[in-house]
C-alpha cells in the first residue's frame, strides 16, 4: 500500500489531493456469544516506522533506541491512538445490510513495539444489544486518505461457533484508474481544498464480510 502514496503525490497533476500520511497494518478479531452474535471487536495497528518514531521521540520513549519498550514505557504509551474526538468512528466501520453497526469507543488499550514499529490494540463494543453475525460487512478505512490501513495482520473469530470471514480485496488498478479519469476533466486551475475534494478511503478498502449460524 505503501507505493500509493508516492502515486498520489509524484503522479497526480493535483497536489492537494488526499493521500496517506500514516501507514497502518490492521487486524481485527471478532467475539461472538453462543447465539452467533457479534459482541466485540478487538483492534490491533501496526504503525510504520516513520510515524512509530516521530511518536516515540515525542513521548521521549525508547530512549536508548533499540525499540524495545520497557513496562513502564509501554504503559506510558498505551492509549496515546485512544483519544478520540466526539463522531470520530475509529476508523471501522460495521455493516449489517444498510444499517450501521453502532460501536463503542475504544477500551482496554494498550501498547508495545515489534521492530520498532508501535503495536496497539484497543476493545470495542457493539452498543446496545448484540447483532447477528449471519452476513456483516467490515471495513477499516479513512474517508480523507490520510491514514492508510492494510488488512496485513490477522483477522479471526473468537466464540463457541464456528464463523466464516470471506475477503474481498479492492482492485487498486481500477480505482486508480477512475482517479486519473476524475482528474482529467478538471480545470488544472481548480482548487481542490475550495471544492470537493474526493474521499478516496473506501475505495482502497478491503471489506471483511463475517457469517455465523444463528442457534
Amino acid at each position: 500500500m505503501r507505493w500509493l502514496a508516492t502515486f498520489l503525490t509524484c503522479c497526480l497533476p493535483f497536489p492537494a489531493l488526499a493521500h496517506p500520511h500514516v501507514f497502518i497494518d490492521t487486524g481485527l478479531e471478532f467475539v461472538v456469544d453462543e447465539a452467533g452474535k457479534l459482541t466485540h471487536v478487538q483492534v490491533t495497528w501496526a504503525y510504520d516506522e516513520f510515524y512509530s518514531l516521530l511518536v516515540l521521540e515525542d513521548m521521549r520513549l525508547d530512549q536508548d533506541g533499540d525499540g524495545v519498550l520497557t513496562a513502564s514505557e509501554e504503559q506510558l504509551l498505551s492509549g496515546f491512538d485512544a483519544q478520540w474526538v466526539e463522531g470520530y468512528n475509529g476508523d471501522l466501520v460495521i455493516r449489517m445490510g444498510d444499517n450501521l453497526v453502532p460501536l463503542s469507543g475504544p477500551l482496554e488499550p494498550q501498547a508495545t513495539t515489534e521492530d520498532a514499529r508501535i503495536v496497539t490494540t484497543h476493545l470495542r463494543a457493539v452498543e446496545g444489544a448484540p447483532v447477528p453475525a449471519s452476513a456483516l460487512s467490515i471495513k477499516a478505512f479513512d474517508e480523507s486518505f490520510y491514514t492508510a490501513y492494510e488488512m496485513s495482520r490477522p483477522v479471526t473469530v473468537s466464540g463457541p461457533v464456528v464463523c466464516q470471514i470471506e475477503r474481498t480485496d479492492p482492485d487498486i488498478d481500477a480505482e486508480l484508474a477512475q482517479m486519473q479519469a476524475f482528474l482529467r476533466t478538471l480545470d488544472a486551475d481548480y482548487d481542490l481544498e475550495e471544492n470537493d475534494i474526493p474521499l478516496v478511503g473506501e475505495k482502497f478498502a478491503t471489506e471483511i464480510r463475517l457469517s455465523c449460524p444463528a442457534t
